[in-house]
């Protein structure tokens, strides 16, 4: 059927400067997220999409079955301070999950906070939780409606008293505690004209760090750390494990790199008072260092200085000099170094990724030497809990197939093994049914990529499957195994293949896979993804009209990338919050942060790159007369003061005038915009279940899927 789509005002005059070229921007007034009118083109839009949506063939079918097997309790691992231990748990369908305590691992648990009560559809969510050394004081971040914006409060943690202390202009902050329990270090931004709740595009700039002490107002904070000269920078403090120390860290951007600066807390003769005098440590933006713990003076650190796959070096203070560093843990021949724990005073807990999977090792902090393997089936370490001075530590694995398996060990014990401590089972998803692979498939300039492949045991490869391809490709993020209930559905009941394609850009294979897809080599992500797609059809998965790809954020940019470069390759592509302007992205809230992948459309060479690229300027023109696009489908959010929804709402703008005029596109073209939601996080479990019920009953139905028992 042919879709007729609400029209969208076209400002053919609305024409930018770059660098001598003149690029028509017709839609930047949809940047205006309070005038009437982008008000109107929201609304027009939903009219036509959430009817579509809701009559769906599937619809009722998945969301019934989602919701029954979203429906299992979920638990993160447990951690000690003071006596008692807290974990994380949702029984199934609460919208937020629940901290609980307990005064032993025997001993029945108590809520200690809830936060689904402070809002009844469950969009004020926890977003920062930080129990003070001793468990004095918990500090906890609230967050409305899915913003980066977090308010943080107080409690005394014996009685659950509220402190009257609240900080407000929180974003992208640390929240650390001096183990006095004084006060805690915390960033927050200066006050701009305009809101500041998630629906403004202001960019966010100037951060400062602060010590705020307890007992006392947030106007009384003492500034400890500003940058004036470099508006740009990110700070973020860590309290050494001694608590002698503060250790800050500074970023410019998203690249994994930072400054190192160091205070000394016991050589303040009166305390906090005013700026510290930092100690700069490392002084240059050429390498990342991640504190892992510190014998006195002696500071292990967590690097990928002339190891793109990561190393541990000791570094002492008291002789700090380069040419003294001292290499603990090489740099592996093939795996990546991930988390490093410090347990027991002189044990570290490793985790290696092996071609995307996970491997969990204890050595000693002293040497360096390995001590033993710690039990892990094949995927993914989701979760690790310990501390220096305790002697058990908690790990959870996850896979495609499994939710969750939390392991306990105590090193104290006189031969430590680690149990299952907890071990969820859920009810109606059999793990026999499906079968994981991992293959290797060539790209086109002929690097081999990994993909996962879920599907049920004992698929015929006969050209007919369904698929549902996913990638990321940025910021050196690495898309491991992980549970989805929605995923399971897709392959049992709509008789699909899930393909997660581990494509560079991503950190899979550490900084060289990385800038293999960043900057000028950007293109190589969407080859990769393209690449992963003629695999499957190859393979004989699958044929090219019945594969769905998904993405998010930078994904939602894959997605459609790859859409404007080959809309003959997909049958459905789904892009939620996606970078979509990338000659203007900068300009908006936390954008300037991603210049170092994407690089900045001011400079006359980056600006050749983006534009070759951006899905907004490679959409066709109208009349258009090319190759019918795949059926699409948009997601925004109303609060997505991350990748704020001008991204989304200019390009569905633009897609509708030229594709969506043409004659020969019957697929739909369509943008689903959310109310008090945002970039992802914290998003209640009921608005998450509708969500993938949307998603997923879209590709059944472009795809002319049928619901199967």
């Amino acid at each position: 059927m042919a879709f007729k789509y609400p029209t969208a005002r076209r400002d053919e005059c609305k024409l930018d400067d770059y660098h001598g070229a003149e690029v028509c921007d017709a839609y930047a007034w949809l940047e205006d997220p309070n005038s009437d009118e982008t008000k109107a083109f929201v609304e027009e839009q939903n009219k036509l999409t959430m009817p579509y949506l809701e009559q769906c063939a599937v619809r009722p079918q998945f969301h019934k079955r989602l919701t029954e097997l979203y429906d299992y309790p979920k638990y993160s691992c447990p951690y000690k301070r003071g006596d008692r231990y807290f974990y994380f748990h949702n029984k199934g369908l609460q919208n937020q999950s629940v901290l609980y305590v307990q005064n032993s691992l025997e001993e029945p648990a108590t809520v200690f906070f809830d936060p689904n009560g402070l809002s009844e559809d469950g969009t004020v969510a926890l977003q920062m939780a930080r129990l003070s050394e001793e468990c004095e004081y918990f500090a906890y971040g609230l967050s409305s409606s899915g913003s980066d914006w977090v308010s943080v409060r107080f409690l005394r943690a014996d009685d659950l008293g509220a402190l009257p202390d609240v900080l407000e202009r929180v974003k992208f902050s640390c929240l650390a505690w001096t183990h006095d329990a004084r006060g805690v270090f915390y960033n927050c931004y200066p006050r701009q004209d305009g809101k500041a709740d998630g629906t403004e595009t202001t960019t966010n700039i100037n951060q400062k760090l602060y010590y705020h002490v307890i007992g006392t107002g947030q106007s009384e904070d003492i500034l400890v750390a500003e940058f004036p000269d470099h508006p740009k920078w990110h700070s973020s403090v860590t309290v050494s494990d001694d608590g002698r120390y503060a250790l800050l860290s500074i970023t410019e951007g998203c690249e994994p790199v930072n400054q190192l600066w160091y205070c000394d807390l016991l050589q303040l003769p009166n305390g906090i008072e005013g700026l510290l005098p930092w100690v700069k440590l490392v002084d240059n933006f050429e390498a990342q260092y991640s504190y892992v713990t510190n014998e006195g003076s002696v500071f292990t650190f967590h690097t990928n200085l002339e190891a793109p796959r990561s190393r541990l070096i000791n570094i002492d203070l008291q002789n700090a000099d380069m040419a003294q560093w001292k290499t603990l843990l090489p740099q592996h021949d093939k795996d990546v170094l991930g988390s490093v724990s410090c347990v027991n005073q002189r044990h570290l807990l490793v985790n290696y990724v092996h071609d995307v999977k996970d491997i969990l090792q204890l050595y000693e902090l002293s040497s360096g030497q390995l001590v033993r393997d710690l039990p892990l089936d094949v995927g993914t370490v989701a979760g690790i809990s310990c501390k220096k001075k305790q002697s058990e530590f908690f790990y959870k694995f996850t896979s495609f197939t499994t939710p969750g398996v939390i392991y306990h060990c105590d090193l104290s014990h006189a031969t430590p093994e680690p149990r299952v401590f907890r071990k969820v089972e859920t009810k109606g998803i059999v793990q026999e049914d499906y079968e994981t692979n991992q293959v290797f498939y060539h790209s086109k300039d002929g690097t081999k990529i990994p993909m996962f492949l879920v599907h049920a045991r004992g698929l015929k490869k006969d050209g007919t499957h369904p698929v549902f391809l996913y990638g990321y490709g940025g910021f050196e993020h690495a898309i491991q195994p992980h549970y989805n209930v929605a995923y399971l559905l897709f392959v049992r009941h709509l008789g699909g293949v899930l393909a997660v394609a581990n494509i560079r850009g991503g950190g899979e294979y550490g900084r060289t896979w990385h800038k293999a897809g960043i900057l000028g080599n950007k293109q190589t992500c969407f080859e990769d993804f393209q690449s992963a797609a003629e695999h499957l059809i190859h393979e004989k998965y699958t044929t090219a009209s019945r594969i769905a790809i998904n993405g998010a954020s930078n994904g939602g940019l894959l997605v459609a990338a790859c859409v404007n470069q080959r809309p003959d390759l997909f049958g459905c592509a789904v892009a939620e919050v996606g970078v979509m302007d990338m000659l203007k992205f900068h300009k908006f809230t936390i954008g300037h942060a991603w210049t170092t992948d994407y690089g900045c459309a001011d400079d006359p060479e980056q600006f050749q790159w983006l534009f070759k690229y951006s899905p907004l300027h490679n959409l066709p023109q109208s009349p258009y007369d090319g190759p019918p696009y795949p059926a699409v489908l948009l997601l925004t959010a109303d609060h997505d003061d991350r990748v704020v929804p001008l991204h989304t709402l200019k390009y569905c703008a633009a897609l509708q005038h030229g594709v969506g005029a043409s004659p020969q596109q019957r697929q739909p073209l369509l943008v689903r915009v959310d109310t008090r939601s945002g970039h992802g996080a914290g998003k209640p479990t009921a608005k998450a279940i509708l969500e993938d019920t949307h998603i997923y009953s879209f590709i059944a139905q472009t795809l002319g899927l049928s619901w199967r028992e």
